[in-house]
């Protein structure tokens, strides 16, 4: 694997694959857990071939992991009543961070994810 030159224009198919594991999290609304197993998925395939696919896909990786934990937090607050709430403004939050992620994606641009732990390095 090659290393990422910030210069560099990526081609026409490492977008496509940048755009892909961002937008595979969106298999999560109708898949259980499938907003992390999409973007592995993709993330395990091609991250040998694009250091850009590799590096969006750890981002993606990081963010779906990270709301997993917010979500079962919010879950566990949901006795306090606060929980539900969470849950609300969590699921739309997630929403729009992969749709803006996808769309940087698509420009070239990283992913912008904010409040994503980073447990892949």
């Amino acid at each position: 694997m090659a290393d990422f030159d910030p210069n560099a224009m990526p081609s026409s198919e490492e977008r496509t694959w940048s755009i892909l594991v961002h937008a595979a999290a969106f298999s999560g609304m109708f898949i259980p857990f499938g907003g992390i197993l999409g973007p592995f998925i993709v993330w395990i395939i091609k991250k040998p071939e694009s250091a850009l696919v590799d590096r969006h896909g750890r981002a993606a990786l990081n963010f779906q992991i990270s709301m997993l934990i917010y979500v079962f937090v919010a879950i566990a607050l949901v006795f306090v009543v606060i929980g539900v709430l969470i849950l609300i403004a969590l699921g739309i939050f997630w929403f729009v961070m992969v749709l803006i992620a996808t769309i940087r994606a698509a420009d070239g641009r990283d992913p912008g994810y904010v409040l994503a732990i980073e447990f892949l390095k």
